[in-house]
């Protein structure tokens, strides 16, 4: 006769066996009074944009996306040295695009897309004299060689792929790279923090397989880095934490929403104080409310509800910014008084 043993019940630490939560215990805190960029890949844009709604004063991927970090670091010295590669301008279709530079920076002329990234490259550097905290996402360690000038490439520009030679970034190259950046940019600012991240998403065209191999150099750098920046574990939250489709969009390959709010609080957790998290919390029921749409504008409810979310404004405004969300409050109070 065959006897089944009951299934036992799970303890809450058995529980927490079914996944591998990464710690990000408390670091130094960023303040809400800091200056941050971020630069590097579509990751930095959703950084960048995340840490703005929230108040803070924030450079967010001047420059546009950028994968590598040989790019990433030459794109910073090049604000810093106010240089622009002529030799990197190309035409196509009537339109002309510059290689070290995203495919959003294009003109009509030579001459007025240099006058774009002289603008874009002038707020940079104005930017970086005040600057707090450098944030860095690092997306990829394969990079494009134009074989003309044998020079590396930020932007292919959809010029044929005759013109360009694939290859991989070594360890000894990135760190090479950065340091280049870190001994200009420390002149002007020596207390800046540099925080670096290696991008979650996975770059399907290398195949999965070179995607391993590329994220491995770029982790295996941050490592040899790790005297001069923070490592945010961003790449490893979600290759071990979330480890499940249900975690991405739908083409399977960058983080969704809920895996990047996930992220973003990890993030909160080691980055910020119970203090500046207090008044995120507060920022975030304020924007909430005010992003409802009523249906009776004139009711005097909806009247003590613009109230009350003004008081909330005006007890938080020598904290943060919110001066345009305050004059839009009263301009519908005066509206519908």
């Amino acid at each position: 006769m065959v006897t089944f043993k009951p299934i036992p019940k799970l303890s809450k630490n058995r529980m927490n066996s079914f996944r591998t939560e990464i710690n990000c215990s408390p670091a130094q805190p960023i303040s809400l009074n800091d200056k941050i960029l971020t630069i590097g890949s579509c990751f930095a844009d959703q950084f960048g944009q995340w840490l703005a709604n929230n108040k803070f004063t924030v450079l967010a991927n001047p420059f546009g996306t950028t994968y590598n970090p040989v790019s990433i670091h030459n794109l910073l010295l090049d604000a810093f040295d106010n240089n622009i590669d002529q030799n990197l301008f190309t035409e196509r279709n009537g339109l002309w695009f510059h290689h070290a530079y995203h495919s959003q920076f294009t003109a009509n002329s030579k001459a007025e897309l240099l006058t774009i990234l002289q603008d874009v490259q002038k707020q940079v550097r104005e930017f970086l004299q005040h600057v707090d905290v450098l944030i860095i996402t690092y997306g990829t360690a394969w990079v494009y060689e134009l074989q003309s000038i044998h020079q590396l490439v930020n932007n292919c520009h959809k010029v044929p792929a005759s013109q360009f030679s694939k290859k991989l970034l070594s360890v000894t190259e990135i760190i090479q790279s950065f340091n280049a950046l870190v001994q200009t940019i420390k002149k002007i600012r020596p207390e800046l923090r540099i925080l670096v991240t290696v991008s979650p998403v996975r770059h399907s065209k290398d195949t999965f397989e070179l995607n391993t191999v590329s994220k491995s150099i770029l982790r295996l750098a941050c490592y040899e880095l790790q005297q001069h920046v923070d490592y945010f574990p961003a790449y490893e939250i979600m290759m071990d934490d979330l480890r499940d489709y249900r975690f991405y969009e739908r083409d399977m390959l960058h983080p969704s929403a809920e895996a990047r709010d996930y992220i973003n609080q990890k993030f909160s957790d080691r980055y910020f104080t119970a203090d500046t998290l207090k008044l995120i919390h507060t920022l975030n029921e304020i924007q909430k409310a005010l992003a409802h749409k009523p249906f009776q504008i004139t009711s005097a409810a909806h009247k003590h509800f613009l109230k009350d979310t003004l008081r909330k404004l005006e007890s938080i405004q020598h904290q943060v910014a919110v001066t345009t969300e305050i004059e839009s409050v009263r301009a519908q109070l005066t509206a519908h008084a």
